[in-house]
């Protein structure tokens, strides 16, 4: 446990952007049709409304890459205290929410930027207690 005292924060703040990321990759996974029919109704009125599909995708993408990353950092960090891995995780992790950002604001959902906000504080620290 004395790498969990070591490096509390940084765990933790891995931790919650796994669920986060990995939660969110999933449901995409699982539930494409219905997240693409709420995406496509969220962008009807936007620039991106004809590429819905390939940005859901791309999110996806990004979203799982950057939960697997976090998680191996998670396990680098716990077992060798290496960090490498687990900065490139955050770091892709605040990238998407910069994308999604990009999306909500196209899409004039203020407050669905607004939310976003508070995730992107969370991957900005990871990042800087992991430097």
């Amino acid at each position: 446990m004395n790498i969990f005292n070591n490096h509390s924060a940084e765990i933790l703040i891995l931790v919650f952007l796994i669920v986060t990321f990995l939660q969110s990759g999933i449901d995409k996974i699982t539930d494409w049709n219905g997240n693409l029919g709420f995406i496509k109704g969220h962008f009807a009125n936007s620039p991106l409304k004809n590429m819905v599909p390939l940005l859901l995708g791309t999110i996806l993408i990004l979203e799982l890459i950057a939960g697997v990353l976090m998680v191996v950092g998670v396990y680098q960090l716990a077992t060798s205290e290496m960090k490498e891995i687990a900065l490139l995780g955050t770091e892709l992790s605040a990238i998407t929410l910069i994308f999604l950002l990009i999306g909500q604001r196209l899409a004039k959902d203020y407050a669905g930027a607004m939310t976003l906000a508070v995730y992107f504080i969370i991957a900005v620290f990871g990042v800087y207690l992991l430097q």
